[in-house]
Parts: structure tokens; C-alpha cells; sequence
């Protein structure tokens, strides 16, 4: 029935569906992954305690898509925006837009990097951190020795700041060597392929870094086709990637915590929109997932 209401709100005035409540438009970078779905799962159940009603999207890595999507927020006039960027840079024109039009905008996940546009608040993990955390599973795993790929997706903040976190680890262990960073966009089937490339040129690599469990899952494949026993360390330790950790074939991930992220975007919008003070920034802490995780 939700589903249906906020289609029709897509035909006609946000006024005659939504009238009385507070309406958020949330636009996500995706709706193929298990992390979106846990964040959405958490916003949706937020935003029902405080009876609100999310406008929910996703750009599908689309920043065209996306521009359009805030767009109708904007002509829908609703509360507030929430957005998970698919570029950093080119959302800055759309949040620059709903600050035209007096809408506050808040970033989930992924932040705005475009000196255009000014954001509320950023909710994410502390990826920083979490980066951090890869890098020492990879250490223990090779046993400080060996050379490691990243499989990336650059553009996005959340993902800026996990690379940016392993590699600074990695510094500390000389005798690990990245030989290289190819970007996947967070998918699949293209981190599946990318592996097989790196497999045939680079066929003594020792580990891979993933940005996220999609790319581990496809990396996993391609190793496991070939053959080949690489150390993978992912990130968000999905369902599917617990259960390839507890079987040894991923060695381990981080570990985020995607519903309460949404929960906490949900909660700092209505602070902000019951006239309280909330921080620019709000980081949610990462954990490691081993196979002797519990």
C-alpha cells in the first residue's frame, strides 16, 4: 500500500498525499545491495515512530538519475532531503538547488565534495577507521608479506575514506606491496572481471582489498574459477559474506551497521526540524567479522 501511495505522489501534489505529515525525500545510491536495503529498512522504521512519510528513491549510480530525483523533491516541496551521492562532486549542483528553495539537505553514506551546496548534517560509518581495520586483517592474514590489489570505486566519500584508511596502514608493513587499484563501482559481475584481469597479468598477487562485499563476492568468484587462493578482505559483512567468511573462502571484512545509520539520519533530521542543534557529522563505529565471529 506504501509503495502504490508514493507512486501516485510522483503524479500529483505532495500536498494531496502527504498532507499534515512531515515528508522526506530520500534518494540512495542504490537499491541492489544488501547494505541500501538494511539503510532503508532503518530509515523506513524510524521514520514510521515519528510519523513521517520518506519519498524513497535510489540513482541506481546514475548522477543524471539522481539530479532528477531531487528535483521532484524539490517541486514536491517536501520537509526535508536525504541523499546517498552517486558522485560527490556532481550532487553539489542538486543540494545547491534545495538550498534555493529552503529545504535542508542531509547526506547519508556518501558526502557532498562539490563546493557547491550546503549539507545539514553527514551520517556515515567511521570508514576511515574501517579501512584501518581491513588493512591489519590483511597484515595477519599474509603474515606482513606479500602484494595486494585494490578493487575500488572512486567518486564516493565513504569509499575515499576506506582506501584512504588501508593504505595508511599499509605503510607500516614494507614488505606488503599494492601493485595496483582498478575501480568496479562497487558491482559484481565488473570486480568478477577485473579479478580475472589482474589474475592473467599479476598471477602471484596475494591479496585483494574490496571496497565493499559485492566486489569481494566477485572477486571470490574469479579466484575460485582459476583456481587460485587469494587472501580477500571485503567490506560490510553482508549475510552472503559471513557465510563465505565462515567457510574460509573471504578471509574477513569490516563490519558496518547500515540500519542504525538509517535510524540515526531519520532521528537527526527531526532534531533539526524540531529546531534543535545537531552536529555536522555524525560517525557510526565499524567492527572486524572472522570466521571465529560471532
Amino acid at each position: 500500500m506504501a509503495a502504490v501511495l508514493l507512486a501516485l505522489c510522483g503524479l500529483v501534489a505532495r500536498s494531496d498525499c502527504f498532507a499534515g505529515q512531515k515528508v522526506i525525500g530520500v534518494s540512495l545510491l542504490t537499491r541492489q545491495n544488501e547494505f541500501y536495503h538494511q539503510l532503508e529498512s532503518g530509515m523506513q522504521i524510524e521514520a514510521g515512530k515519528r510519523g513521517y512519510q520518506l519519498m524513497a528513491t535510489a540513482g541506481e549510480y546514475n548522477p543524471s538519475m539522481q539530479a532528477g530525483q531531487l528535483n521532484d523533491f524539490i517541486a514536491n516541496k517536501v520537509d526535508a532531503i536525504l541523499v546517498a551521492a552517486c558522485d560527490s562532486k556532481a550532487i553539489g549542483g542538486s543540494i545547491a538547488a534545495a538550498n534555493k528553495a529552503n529545504i535542508p539537505v542531509f547526506t547519508v553514506d556518501i558526502a557532498n565534495l562539490s563546493p557547491q551546496g550546503k549539507v545539514i548534517s553527514h551520517i556515515t560509518s567511521d570508514n576511515k577507521e574501517g579501512g584501518r581495520q581491513c588493512a591489519l586483517l590483511m597484515a595477519k592474514a599474509l603474515n606482513g608479506k606479500g602484494t595486494v590489489v585494490i578493487i575500488n570505486h572512486p567518486g564516493v566519500t565513504s569509499v575515499l575514506d576506506r582506501v584512504g584508511g588501508f593504505r595508511e596502514v599499509m605503510t607500516k608493513y614494507p614488505d606488503i606491496r599494492i601493485i595496483a587499484d582498478v575501480p568496479a563501482w562497487g558491482q559484481r559481475d565488473l570486480a568478477t572481471s577485473i579479478m580475472e584481469d589482474i589474475l592473467l597479468k599479476l598471477p602471484d598477487v596475494s591479496g585483494v582489498f574490496c571496497i565493499n562485499d559485492d566486489c569481494a563476492m566477485g572477486a571470490l568468484a574469479a579466484t575460485e574459477a582459476a583456481k587460485k587462493k587469494v587472501v580477500i578482505i571485503g567490506y560490510d559483512a553482508t549475510d552472503e559474506a559471513k557465510k563465505a567468511i565462515a567457510k574460509g573462502r573471504i578471509y574477513g571484512d569490516a563490519i558496518q551497521y547500515p540500519s542504525k545509520i538509517g535510524s540515526l539520519a531519520i532521528e537527526t533530521i527531526s532534531n533539526y526540524l524540531a529546531g534543535r542543534k545537531v552536529p555536522p557529522v555524525v560517525l557510526v563505529p565499524v567492527g572486524t567479522w572472522i570466521k571465529d565471529s560471532r
